[in-house]
């Protein structure tokens, strides 16, 4: 039997190689003579690089740029064999980055993302894959076009200060230093949310929440970000607030396709064409995925759901065994999964879950093997 494992990390508790390293652990528990190959899988958020990496091959660049709230951190990018950068934005400006008491997207910026760019620029790269998922900011990508050299000034002619929360002071915005090498290159922005940049079902009110925004707080991002639309639509002559997933990232996703004239794509998308996903899922009797939490939301273009979809085209069986299941996660039968798994055996808090998260995976993999191999004779 051949086994493909290509599964999303379990966020905050373990990343998709640690999760494929377990689920091998629980398969050789049945018979080490499955064939088993190891595909880790992203969205476009955390893990992303890694997973690309591992999978396509290609070297890990370490930077010390800024974080989200403008002290150093240590972020990296990848470059695959062909020169193209795989930058995710998670790595730089993620809400990870942010202890929970600190979490404000006043405040908080894409500038390191900025940086990881230009590094990759001064390295000769001029095709890039941004993965966009797992910010702390609400800046409209602001901070990572001033690492480039844009610059934004007041009514004063004073630079403002970096922040979601500083944009509606914003008047002017000067590209003559922006680096020139930014239009020799091309941009893929990977991404797995269609919001525009405002409203109700924009940036702010739907993911500022998730970065310890106040309902106050969302409306002054909200109306900030308005304001910022507008001074664009003032140099570029159109206005692409409303563009799908321009609100992805915080408004990252609205300066990418912008001013970096990038092309938003669904992250599942691209990772399983750069790992060649299609391949592998043709070459395997079954295949397994999964995630920290799967539920209605995995549908709009999760890493599962990816796979499940693949899978289907091939007429394959796929397993998902995630942390939890929660509401809506039945939705995945109709675009391919085959069966459900969460990795929790009695009632459990997600503390324990989280901290067992390796030992967990592994023994429910073990028991839903057995019954598989119990068949497969």
């Amino acid at each position: 039997m051949k086994v493909l494992l290509a599964p999303d990390s379990f966020k905050g508790s373990l990343p998709s190689r640690g999760v494929c390293a377990a689920l091998k652990k629980g398969i050789f528990k049945v018979s080490a003579d499955i064939e088993v190959t190891e595909a880790p899988i992203a969205d476009g958020g955390e893990g992303t690089v890694d997973a690309i990496i591992t999978s396509a091959g290609g070297q890990k660049c370490v930077e010390c740029v800024a974080g989200p709230l403008g002290d150093k951190v240590k972020a990296y990018y990848g470059i695959l064999r062909n020169g193209t950068a795989v930058i995710e934005m998670a790595s730089a400006s993620g809400l990870y980055l942010v202890p929970k008491d600190k979490r404000n997207p006043l405040v908080t910026t894409s500038f390191g993302t900025g940086e990881l760019i230009e590094s990759a620029l001064d390295r000769g790269c001029r095709k890039f894959i941004v993965g966009i998922g797992g910010s702390a900011t609400n800046d409209g990508g602001a901070g990572m076009l001033q690492a480039l050299g844009a610059r934004f000034f007041d009514r004063y002619g004073r630079e403002i200060s970096c922040g979601g929360g500083n944009l509606d002071k914003l008047v002017k915005i000067d590209l003559s230093k922006m680096d020139k090498r930014i239009y020799e290159s091309q941009f893929i922005a990977a991404s797995d949310v269609n919001n525009p940049l405002c409203g109700e079902n924009g940036a702010s009110a739907v993911y500022g929440p998730q970065k310890n925004a106040t309902p106050r707080m969302v409306e002054i991002l909200d109306r900030n970000l308005r304001h910022y639309a507008g001074v664009v639509k003032d140099i570029f002559n159109e206005d692409l607030s409303e563009t799908a997933g321009a609100g992805a990232a915080g408004g990252l996703g609205f300066a990418l396709i912008v001013f970096l004239k990038a092309k938003l794509k669904n992250g599942i998308d691209i990772v399983m064409d750069v790992t060649h996903m299609e391949d592998k899922v043709k070459n395997s009797d079954l295949i397994i995925t999964g995630e920290g939490n799967t539920d209605f939301q995995t549908c709009f273009g999760k890493a599962p759901s990816g796979i499940a979809k693949l899978a289907k085209k091939y007429d394959k069986p796929v397993i998902i065994l995630s942390g939890g299941l929660g509401e809506g996660y039945k939705n995945l039968y109709s675009m391919g999964a085959t069966s459900l798994f969460s990795i929790e055996n009695k009632p459990m808090s997600l503390k324990n879950s989280m901290e067992d998260t390796s030992d967990l995976i592994e023994d429910r993999m073990e028991d839903i093997m057995r019954t598989i191999a119990a068949f497969y004779r």
